[in-house]
Parts: structure tokens; sequence; C-alpha cells
């Protein structure tokens, strides 16, 4: 099978526009989260500023701008034949919805355009899974043959309908979000863009495999035994060198069932042992582009050898024995597992791995 590498990022973040300087605040457990006035109630978020922003859509703005970083880095000619272009996100332009062509297809032409990629662009919209299900797109198509390169940006801006349609699920918290923690009592909201170029040529981030695997529990509600959770670890279990996986990053949204899930899913998978960590307490939940940014960090923190610690965690509170890292932890591992899941009862896995191990 073709290996697929990461070959250069750019991202876009309320505490940092580079992956060097968004790892170093997480370390520091800096956050963007605060506290925002809305109709019917306020919401707590991480939201970007918009200061000498003059354009029509910010959400593409600042998806262009996470896309050119990853680009420059790679040394990549984004025009060339045989360069793909996918776009994870869930709502786009959704806050234009009234003076605007909002179809996330215009929307990925667009940008496509603005970045030179001369093929047609891939649109991935499927919930909070879309990064990382956009990734194993881009793996895909590598993998067929017919790119060299793909490009793999994702993006999310919050508005008023996305707000107040969490809100009137209950699931936002009105506090910093706790990931795992007895306490916790809902999410929060984020605002970022994240890119990788993905390539079959060498580089330091291998892209081993990837699933999606969808237990149709519930329209909003996830598997109570953690099914479709479970079936994207069980697949990449016989991938996985047990001794070297440094940590899982799992979805960790905060809510009461979301993280129930996740903790039964990796007992059902084997993996209580592994050191598990969130990033949602930085960065609130980005949506279509937590996928891209919170594997971009994975790999850094990978790379500096720790397992960063879970912003928000104190006391755990899931009825299985995770190993949630509350402190900053060191590791030899060489090793990763990305851990995701949606809406509509989709979920995802992607195993990161060093170039060159094994």
């Amino acid at each position: 099978m073709t290996k697929v590498f990461c070959t250069g990022c750019g991202v876009v973040t309320p505490v940092g526009n580079t992956p060097e300087a968004v790892f170093l605040a997480v370390r520091a457990g800096r956050s963007a989260l605060q506290l925002y006035p809305a109709q019917p109630e306020p919401y707590m978020a991480s939201l970007l500023s918009r200061e000498g922003f003059n354009g029509p859509s910010f959400f593409e703005h600042i998806a262009v701008e996470a896309a050119r970083k990853a680009v420059a880095q790679a040394g990549l000619d984004p025009s060339g034949p045989r360069v793909g272009m996918v776009l994870s996100t869930i709502k786009g332009n959704v806050e234009q919805i009234d003076s605007e062509d909002v179809s996330l297809a215009a929307a990925a032409i667009r940008i496509a355009a603005k970045l030179g990629v001369t093929s047609k662009p891939v649109v991935v919209s499927n919930a909070c899974i879309s990064g990382l299900a956009a990734l194993i797109q881009g793996m895909r198509m590598l993998r067929s043959g017919a790119y060299d390169h793909v490009i793999v940006v994702g993006a999310e801006v919050q508005s008023r309908f996305i707000v107040t349609g969490f809100q009137s699920l209950k699931a936002l918290s009105l506090q910093a979000c706790k990931p795992f923690d007895a306490a916790r009592d809902g999410l929060n909201l984020g605002e970022a863009a994240a890119a990788m170029v993905l390539s079959t040529q060498n580089s330091l981030w291998e892209l081993v495999d990837g699933a999606v695997r969808n237990d149709a529990n519930h329209i909003s509600g996830p598997s109570r035994t953690g099914e479709g959770s479970y079936n994207a670890l069980k697949y990449l279990l016989p991938l996985v060198n047990r001794e070297q996986l440094a940590f899982v990053n799992v979805h960790g949204t905060a809510t009461r069932y979301n993280d129930e899930m996740e903790a039964i899913a990796l007992d059902r998978a084997g993996l209580l042992d592994v050191p598990v960590n969130a990033l949602k307490g930085i960065f609130g939940h980005t949506m279509g582009a937590a996928g891209i940014l919170e594997s971009i960090v994975s790999m850094q923190a990978c790379d500096a050898g720790m397992v960063l610690p879970t912003q928000g965690f104190s006391e755990l509170g899931v009825s299985r024995p995770v190993r949630v890292s509350a402190q900053e932890m060191p590791t030899n591992g060489t090793e990763f597992i990305k851990l995701l899941s949606g809406f509509g009862g989709v979920n995802g896995a992607l195993l990161f791995r060093k170039g060159g191990a094994r």
C-alpha cells in the first residue's frame, strides 16, 4: 500500500498562527475561551479576531490562510495537474445564509482558485469527524494514483445558527469545558482553520491508515456501548506497535455521553493502559477544523517527547479507568491515534507514525 506523509502544516487559531506557537500555548494551558453575550443566553467560546478583515467570507479567508502556510512549508506548486484539494467543514458560510450562496461546493471552488489549485476540489462534511474523514479522503486520493499531493484544509466559524442549535440541545457549558472530568457539563465552541499537505514523498510523519465507522445510534447521541468508535479503533489495532503508542488524542468534547462513550470504546479496544488527552479545553470545538488541528498539535507533542495535559481535567468522571493526562507526561512513543466522533453516529480513527519508525 502506498505510504502517505504530511509534508506541510498550517494553522489559524485564537492562541497562535503557527504549529509551534499553538503547541507552546497548549503546553502553557493558554486558552482563548471566554464568555460571549448572545440570545437566548451567553456562550463560552474561543473565537478569532475579525480586526482588519473586510472581505465577503471570513470562513474562506482563514481556510486560504491556513492552506497557504501548509503549501509554503511543503514547498509545493499548487497549480500542478496532480495536486488535489479537500475542504473539511460542517457549516461553511452558513452565517451568510440570508445574502450569499452558502453552497459548500461553491466555497471549495473559490478557496481552490485563491490557492491556485487547478483540479476540482472535494468537500467532506461529515459532522464532527469531518477533518479526520477529509484526511482519510486525501490518503485515498493519493493511493488511487491520480494525485501526487493533496491539500487538506478544515475551517469553521461560529454563527447564530450554530450557537442556538447547540443551545437547543442543552449541550453548551457556560464555563471552560472539562473533558472526562466528573464536573463536566457541556462543550465550548471554537473557531480555527488548519491544513496539511499530504504526499507520497517521504517526510517526518506518516499517516498510516484510518477508518470511519457509523453505528447510526442516534441523530445527536453517541452509542452507549461505543460501537462505532470501537470498530474504528479495531480496524487500526493490527497496524499499531503497542510499545511505540505514545497516546490517544480523543474527541473529548466534555459532554456527559461523548466522554463516557469514548472511555467504553477505549476499554473495549484494550487501550486503558495508553495515555489519553483532549485539546478542546484550549480550542473549544472547532468542528470541521478539529481533526486536522488536533492532529497537528499531537504531532508536535510527539516530536517533543510528551503527552500534553488535558486542560480542565482534574477528577475522572467516566466509568472506565482511562489514563487521562492531567499534567504533561514524557513519552518515547513514535505513534499516536487521533479519535473523533460526531452527530449521526459517525466515528473515525487515524494512526500517525513518525517517518521511518516501526
